[in-house]
């Protein structure tokens, strides 16, 4: 069977199809993939896109071989973000996969799908430079304003010392002393070990 514009697939055609709620249908996803060729679909039903673990995803993936291609409706039934659908594009490519999107016409298969391929890549990485570089603008700009990043603490350096002679002099049980204070056993520990 031709998939796309006069492109036969090198492999099978294995549909994936999601949708968020119970109350959404799957009929037009299944329709279009059946349409298209695929002689398996697999789906989530009532499963979030931002999801990590999507049991009919994981299915379907599991059941690709070299050659096969995963044929979805829309990018957005398979991938929560840029980044994400080009991580899964990157596992594609190692494992001799194509992916086909049926709405935006997308075919890795093709000079175009893999043109497209690359600017996923291309945009998750500017994504994930711009979250990384943003982060340390955020930190220093912190920093230069005498604020201490993360939580605060919940003892203060004298606190803290008294508690240590409590504990490494008097004997007195980290337990014990964390009550004291008001803080948990692992917060006392972290405090005064450290």
């Amino acid at each position: 069977m031709m998939f796309g514009p006069q492109i036969a697939p090198s492999g099978r055609l294995i549909g994936y199809a999601r949708v968020s709620t119970k109350s959404q249908k799957l009929d037009l996803q299944h329709d279009a993939l059946r349409r298209a060729g695929c002689e398996r679909v697999f789906e989530d039903h009532g499963v979030s896109g931002a999801k990590a673990r999507r049991p009919g995803l994981d299915q379907a993936l599991a059941c690709l071989r070299e050659g096969d291609a995963l044929v979805i409706y829309k990018l957005d039934r398979l991938g929560r973000s840029v980044a994400h659908l080009a991580e899964l594009l990157r596992v594609f490519e190692e494992r001799g996969l194509h992916l086909c999107s049926l709405s935006e016409g997308i075919n890795t298969q093709t000079i175009g799908g893999k043109l497209v391929f690359h600017m996923f890549s291309a945009m998750a990485e500017f994504q994930r430079d711009l979250i990384r570089e943003n982060t340390l603008a955020g930190l220093e700009a912190a920093r230069e304003r005498g604020k201490r990043p993360g939580r605060p603490r919940k003892l203060t350096a004298r606190q803290v010392s008294a508690a240590a002679r409590s504990v490494r002099r008097n004997g007195a049980s980290i337990a014990a002393t964390a009550r004291r204070y008001d803080v948990s056993p692992a917060t006392m520990w972290r405090a005064v070990a450290g």
